[in-house]
């Protein structure tokens, strides 16, 4: 055993991120780390990284407590880590970024020449000599990026190397010489943590499985081929956070289209996506990081140019690009980083409310605060804001209530005015929201928060807007949408009714339909068969 953690803590403000975590890693194995998005995959690469400190728990190295200060402390201890976006710098060559920050030197000159050579033969033994040691990283494939990215790893002596969806950016021969190279690795020794998706991989060249759901181990150490698959999801989807649902009204039917989406495409994101939504409508789409969801709202909210397609609100096109023409025609967005995204943290939350409107305030160039802040008062007042001082800085709000906050900016213009079924647009001037794109509104957010914010999406459904919602967390996604739409690797794959799903069903779907019906069948013979 070269690795164990035992009880790990890790939290953030308002997250635990890792709540107790087990986890045993012997050498010359592929462990595969299993979870789905959010249960703590991440930060558990980051704690072994020496990229975040534990809380608390222990740490055991090589046999002896460790703990890592910082990631050059980690790979000098022989943990390196290969992150699904790579950390190379195109600038450099092939043998400068290997020995990136440790180059063989002499006299206080780096030794060019044996940087190369030195990287020639690491190469030669991942079995890519082809790949010349002084070419610039910017002019390899992505295969060939991520070959870069191993040999860094070697060149510090690693005894285990951490791989964060290594395949996600390989085509299907790139897969097969890949797992060529890990089982070279762990046959000289090395192991390998492994992480993914995609339940056949991990049959293939994973040995045993840990699983992860909401920062807790719920399995350790299971045979990764012998293991069913169902038992599997189930020890991923087994919860216990409760999530509370606002009643789910009668479908919409009738009424046009508030949103179309025809052949949407951006290459090496989406393609070819094509989806409505009507008035009053929630329609969810779940699917993994990196599946294209957010690219996809992105775009049709104009923050990114679409190659292909078009994106029409009430029958009217939009501009592609342009995300002050989407706004014009009644369109927000919530997107997924709020603190980076959407926030001006050390202003006030009345500015941040009415960011995406200052022409409704302004006279003679100057915003008017007290018009400002008298509409933030009104728009923090319907969404129960806690404060509700809408001159506090927004930083000093909880996750939930910022999230509140970005929600509320596309509310200034819409919604019922003095009781009655109007909308108040006239009163500022502007177009009122009429389609709300979401990409993770409760990520950060705590339980008590969600409900809150649940009943918010439900409500504004409710008066007409249109919603959009992507969420990593697959019952987040049934029990608010009206219909789903399920992603993998860039395209729709399937769409139904919300309370026609169920996790599992949705999971299998998103992790390349590893649960088939063949295979539920493969599974329940050789059940029944060991029973007998």
């Amino acid at each position: 055993m070269i690795l164990r953690l035992t009880d790990v803590v890790k939290t953030f403000p308002g997250v635990r991120a890792l709540d107790g975590v087990q986890l045993e890693v012997r050498a010359g194995e592929v462990h595969c780390l299993l979870g789905q998005n959010g249960a703590g995959k991440s930060t558990l690469i980051k704690v072994l990284s020496g990229a975040h400190r534990p809380d608390s728990g222990h740490i055991e190295w090589l046999g002896k407590p460790a703990e890592f200060a910082n990631p050059q402390a980690a790979m000098r201890a022989g943990i390196a880590t290969i992150y699904q976006e790579l950390d190379l710098v195109d600038g450099l060559s092939v043998a400068e970024n290997a020995f990136l920050g440790h180059e063989p030197r002499r006299l206080g000159f780096v030794r060019r020449g044996e940087t190369a050579r030195r990287t020639t033969e690491i190469l030669r033994r991942l079995g890519h000599a082809e790949i010349p040691a002084r070419r610039p990283v910017h002019r390899l494939p992505s295969a060939g990026k991520q070959i870069v990215s191993m040999a860094r790893a070697l060149s510090h002596d690693a005894r285990l190397i951490i791989m964060d969806e290594p395949s996600a950016v390989l085509a299907h021969d790139e897969v097969g010489n890949l797992f060529r190279i890990i089982r070279e690795l762990t046959a000289a020794g090395i192991a390998v943590v492994y992480i993914s998706h995609r339940m056949e991989e991990i049959r293939e060249i994973g040995d045993r499985v840990t699983v992860l759901k909401d920062g807790r181990t719920t399995a350790a150490g299971l045979p990764a081929r012998e293991t069913p698959t169902r038992d599997l999801v189930t020890r991923m989807t087994g919860r216990t956070i409760e999530y509370v649902f606002p009643d789910r009204p009668a479908p919409v039917t009738g009424a046009a289209p508030l949103l179309e989406v025809r052949g949407l495409t951006r290459h090496g994101e989406f393609a070819d996506v094509s989806l409505t939504v009507r008035p009053g409508e929630i329609v969810g789409i779940a699917g993994l990081v990196g599946s294209g969801r957010s690219e996809l709202l992105e775009t049709i909210f104009g923050a990114r140019r679409a190659e292909a397609g078009t994106v029409t609100l009430d029958g009217r096109r939009l501009r592609p690009g342009s995300v002050g023409a989407a706004v014009r025609a009644g369109v927000g967005m919530a997107p997924e980083e709020r603190k980076s995204q959407a926030l001006l943290l050390d202003e006030p939350i009345y500015r941040n409310v009415t960011l995406a409107g200052f022409g409704r305030f302004a006279a003679a160039g100057f915003t008017r605060a007290g018009r400002e802040a008298a509409s933030a008062r009104a728009v923090a007042e319907r969404l129960d804001l806690r404060p509700p001082d809408v001159r506090r800085p927004v930083r000093q709000l909880s996750g939930g209530n910022q999230q509140k906050v970005v929600v509320g900016r596309w509310l200034v213009g819409t919604g019922p005015r003095n009781g009655g079924p109007g909308q108040d647009h006239d009163r500022f001037g502007g177009t009122p929201t009429r389609l709300l794109l979401l990409d993770e509104p409760t990520r950060g957010v705590d339980v008590g928060a969600r409900s809150d914010l649940y009943q918010l999406i439900r409500d504004l459904a409710t008066a007409g807007l249109g919603v959009l919602l992507v969420s990593s967390e697959v019952p987040e996604v049934l029990g608010l949408a009206d219909r789903v739409l399920i992603m993998r690797e860039g395209s729709v794959i399937h769409e139904a009714p919300g309370g026609e799903l169920d996790e599992e069903a949705v999971l299998d779907m998103i992790m390349a339909g590893s649960l088939t019906t063949e295979t539920l069948a493969a599974e329940t013979d050789t059940t029944e068969g060991e029973a007998a």
